[in-house]
């Protein structure tokens, strides 16, 4: 399991996501205010309790954190009974130590003890997760009760392994949210041994997890074409996307976004990108367009956020000789998400062909919400270029293209009606398929057909 965790993340949250690689949807970080819940909240059903296995949650910022935040107190307000099992842990601080027990917005928060080496090196995060797997099992096995539904997220990788030895020991609904795929994705990123016995063995695992449980929720309809060429059952797959929160990030002008002048872009043409930038994002076909752009002053490609590949980009852009073009910023406080993704003229989404399937980058639905058109960097059969094609919101670049790259860039803004046109189909895209409150509702439904209430 440690081998499959060296590429933790989603999407993005793609989950880019949002979104896949934790990522940070839209590219933010910060500090999060407790959740408000209405006073009329219906009293809690004995009958149905819902328990949530993921390393991090609130007041941690990750991108599973942040999903799992949204759900956890949605489903309490609804009246159900919900548990997290968690870390004590943040995403970006090992050393932290939140409390062992806690009671937010209706929900209950177990917070286990792990070890704490963290991000830096492979084998001490392997040894967080494996501590996080021990405890997360035994604080399930203490205390939960035959019939309660038992929800595995992917942070830790494999974590559904756990989850399942866990659900058959106290008789529990099995339900699995696949965040991304692992083992495939490390074996795609090439870590070492994954595509030999070992990760052989760990496909096994997990298909078994995948074949007992009574669901397994997928954030795309390729990483459910996946699933089912596993062989699991279609009947207990269900496509439920990610999610961002698309009444708070509306559409704004760019004449109207004052960050545009705090940050002195002015009237350039901004090509955008927000989050993580991780191993299964591709940026050299970025580099590819940009030099055959480099005359251009005014052009300017925007990088918000973070990631392994990002001060690998940086180093390349200075190599280069292209710093004039591009422009990198940290991830942005959460109360500013609807002006920063506003900023660029157009988004960067971008996925190596090799993971399609595996990871879908959650940071699409902050793209539509701020109605911006999207340029995928990817297979033309994946998630995002099929949507893409599908809604007209943007162009397609399969990764390596670098001069079409330019040639679309040179034409959208020389179209301004089109791209703008782009943009409003993106946001039409969401409000019809991509909703967070829909994605609450398909997920109430899920639980009420695993747990139906019992008066």
């Amino acid at each position: 399991m440690m081998l499959g965790s060296a590429f933790s993340g989603n999407a993005g949250p793609g989950r880019e996501q949002q979104t896949g690689t934790p990522s940070e949807p839209g590219g933010w970080r910060g500090s999060w205010n407790s959740p408000t819940v209405e006073a009329s909240v219906p009293a809690k059903s004995t009958a149905r309790r819902i328990i949530f296995l993921n390393r991090f949650f609130f007041p941690d910022h990750s991108a599973t954190s942040q999903i799992l935040t949204d759900l956890a107190f949605h489903l309490a307000g609804c009246g159900i009974d919900v548990h997290v099992v968690t870390s004590q842990q943040r995403y970006d601080d090992p050393c932290a130590r939140l409390p062992e027990v806690d009671s937010i917005g209706g929900v209950a928060i177990h917070r286990m003890p792990t070890t704490r080496f963290g991000r830096s090196a492979l084998i001490g995060r392997g040894f967080d997760y494996f501590s996080f797997y021990i405890a997360a099992y035994r604080s399930v096995l203490a205390w939960a009760k035959p019939g309660d539904v038992l929800v595995a997220k992917t942070d830790p990788p494999l974590l559904c392994v756990v989850a399942k030895h866990a659900a058959e020991g106290r008789g529990l609904h099995l339900v699995n949210w696949l965040q991304d795929l692992y083992p495939e994705v490390a074996m795609e990123l090439g870590v070492p041994f994954t595509k030999g016995p070992l990760g052989r063995g760990l496909l096994q695992l997990r298909d078994a997890s995948l074949r007992a449980a009574a669901a397994n929720v997928v954030v795309g309809e390729r990483m459910a074409e996946v699933v089912r060429n596993r062989g699991i059952a279609p009947e207990t797959i269900h496509v439920i996307p990610n999610w961002c929160d698309d009444e708070e990030i509306q559409p704004v002008a760019p004449l109207n976004n004052p960050l545009r002048q705090e940050w002195g872009l002015g009237d350039q043409f901004v090509v955008g990108y927000s989050g993580n930038l991780g191993r299964g994002h591709e940026f050299e076909t970025v580099l590819a367009a940009a030099e055959r752009l480099r005359s251009d002053q005014r052009l300017c490609f925007l990088f918000i956020g973070g990631g392994k590949q990002f001060a690998e980009l940086a180093h390349s852009v200075r190599r280069r000789g292209l710093d004039h073009l591009f422009r990198f910023l940290p991830y942005q406080e959460r109360k500013i998400l609807r002006l920063s993704l506003g900023v660029p003229d157009i988004h960067l989404i971008s996925l190596r062909p090799e993971v399609e399937g595996l990871i879908v980058p959650s940071k699409l639905y902050g793209i539509a919400a701020a109605g911006r058109p999207i340029i995928a960097v990817g297979a033309s059969d994946g998630e995002v270029g099929r949507l893409v094609r599908r809604h007209n919101c943007g162009v397609l670049v399969e990764p390596g293209q670098g001069e079409l790259l330019a040639d679309r860039l040179r034409c959208l803004r020389a179209n301004p009606g089109r791209l703008a046109e782009m943009g409003r189909r993106a946001r039409a895209m969401l409000e019809v398929h991509f909703t967070r409150r829909q994605a609450f509702e398909r997920w109430r439904s899920l639980v009420d057909e695993i747990s139906p209430v019992i008066a």
